[in-house]
């Protein structure tokens, strides 16, 4: 059986007081694993310090991008990247340390033994956990991701979550050029554009917790923006199923 090439696609927008310590952190729990630093520019040097690490580390490469152009962008960028190299997984996860690159590993089995295409990193699945977070937070967290639910009929808990492994032949079945929504709005279409092409989803249990250094890219735009795009996805599935129906 054929080794999986992954590669572990790491958006950064300054992030120099974690870059350094989330890349030693990714080779130590997944050695095979090769990563590729997207930045948008940072002035604070991210993409350099991810150079000096490379150096040191091996199988890291930095794609610097001239400006801050948003999440989704940066992903696209990074997963097309992958797959003109040949990487049969291709991972995604934030740079702020939010994310444990411990559990990279069982991410990239559920996709290479588990049989799924994509593998969701969840909050809100038994053994999940976000420590720290106000109960007004964990239930707007919820009752969005319920809400998305419901609109896309996509059963899945955590569908903002941004800790995935992806089989590149799902991106390549969806199409990376028809993926438009940035922020949350990527995460969210990622997944529905997945169950649509009738893709298998898991998800595993993780704990994600709050950043302890630099500042949190969120804005209550990019949470504007998704919803909106889940609504008009949802109402559009419905008259398109109705007019289905009177047919």
């Amino acid at each position: 059986m054929r080794r999986m090439s992954p590669l572990v696609v790491l958006p950064t927008y300054q992030e120099a007081e974690n870059i350094r310590e989330v890349l030693k952190r990714i080779r130590e729990a997944a050695p095979a694993a090769s990563v590729l630093v997207v930045d948008d520019g940072s002035p604070d040097g991210t993409a350099d310090i991810a150079e000096e690490v490379a150096a040191d580390l091996g199988r890291i490469e930095v794609l610097r991008r001239s400006e801050k152009a948003g999440l989704g962008p940066a992903y696209r960028a990074g997963f097309a990247w992958g797959l003109e190299r040949g990487h049969d997984v291709l991972l995604e996860m934030d740079a702020d340390l939010q994310h444990d690159p411990a559990v990279l590993p069982q991410l990239i089995a559920a996709v290479d033994e588990g049989g799924a295409d994509l593998a969701i990193g969840s909050r809100y699945v038994p053994g999940g956990a976000v420590p720290g977070w106000p109960l007004s937070r964990q239930l707007i967290s919820r009752w969005g991701n319920r809400y998305i639910g419901v609109m896309l009929r996509m059963p899945v808990r955590d569908a903002t979550a941004g800790f995935r492994a992806y089989r590149a032949e799902v991106l390549r079945t969806i199409g990376l050029d028809r993926v438009q929504a940035d922020g949350y709005g990527f995460q969210i279409e990622m997944a529905y554009q997945v169950a649509r092409s009738g893709g298998s989803i898991v998800e595993i249990p993780i704990t994600f917790r709050d950043r302890e250094r630099g500042e949190s890219k969120m804005s209550p735009d990019i949470v504007v923006e998704a919803f909106g795009l889940v609504t008009r996805w949802g109402i559009r599935d419905r008259v398109a199923r109705f007019r289905r129906s009177g047919r």
